[in-house]
């Protein structure tokens, strides 16, 4: 069986033999914690899910929200041991292909937990492209209820080279290329729903992550995403550039569509906006 390392399309997936592929439901609500029905995403997948699948929740699994006061942002990394205890929960094994997928097309929880998993040092894992709705679209079966998966004992480390916590490291010689996945209103600051002030980092570049994907909801070709980021990026190498955007989630959409475009090395401002504005001694740009 050959290996999915980036993205997977519903016919492929379905294809999987279903004791050789982990498939992950990531359904999440935008405003996270704060979201008016926090219990949505869960109950949705209850309700019909694509077989097999178990559920990942983006604040208790695939984030830390007790880490928050220590300036982290609003969905702080999990720590190694808890997210080893969370796989280990799911029944990953290493070399298990991993499927991970979102409601729509916009893939953010699924591309977090593809991140994760890479910083985990784990390649097989992909992303549904056009997530839960290409494989409604595809006619493909749901099942109801929840999945429970035999136990594993998992014990991984990250590499923390992948990623960046120390707000000091974006601006000390030498400096990455910051990029920022918001919406390009929130970018300059002119509005600034979730977090404390509006604006970006004095530096930082935009890509919204919404530019990743097609006017059917999936990616781009891996050539047009080349040029767009080179259109973004100039001669910059990918290993040189840091990813943003306001709590570390959707950034890792922009992650996921650089590796997909053949751009391999770029790494993630952890923290990202919420994390950098929670110091108000921080500088702000904004336009």
């Amino acid at each position: 069986m050959s290996l999915h390392t980036t993205l997977i399309d519903a016919a492929a997936l379905a294809a999987l033999p279903p004791d050789q592929v982990l498939i992950v439901d990531c359904r999440a609500d935008p405003a996270g914690a704060g979201a008016a029905d926090p219990g949505k995403p869960e109950r949705e997948y209850r309700e019909g899910h694509i077989p097999g699948a178990v559920h990942a929740s983006l604040e208790q699994d695939l984030s830390d929200l007790g880490r928050q006061g220590e300036g982290l942002g609003r969905h702080p990394l999990p720590l190694e041991q808890a997210f080893s205890a969370t796989l280990g929960r799911w029944g990953w094994r290493p070399g298990l292909q991993v499927v991970a997928y979102d409601a729509g097309s916009s893939a953010l929880a699924a591309a977090r937990l593809w991140w994760l998993l890479r910083l985990a040092g784990a390649r097989e894992v992909a992303v549904l492209d056009g997530g839960l709705a290409a494989w409604r679209a595809a006619g493909l079966p749901l099942e109801t209820g929840t999945v429970e998966r035999t136990a594993t004992q998992v014990d991984l480390r990250f590499d923390a080279g992948q990623a960046i916590t120390d707000h000091a490291a974006l601006h000390a010689a030498p400096a990455p290329v910051l990029v920022d996945a918001r919406a390009a209103a929130r970018y300059r600051g002119d509005s600034e729903p979730l977090d404390r002030a509006a604006g970006h980092v004095p530096g930082a570049l935009n890509r919204p992550y919404a530019d990743n994907l097609d006017a059917s909801g999936r990616f781009k070709p891996p050539a047009q995403l080349r040029a767009e980021f080179a259109a973004v990026l100039g001669d910059t190498p990918p290993d040189k550039v840091v990813h943003m955007c306001g709590s570390g989630v959707t950034a890792c959409h922009n992650l996921l569509a650089m590796e997909h475009a053949g751009l391999h090395g770029s790494r993630l401002y952890a923290p990202s906006w919420s994390g950098w504005v929670s110091d108000p001694s921080r500088p702000v740009a904004t336009g």
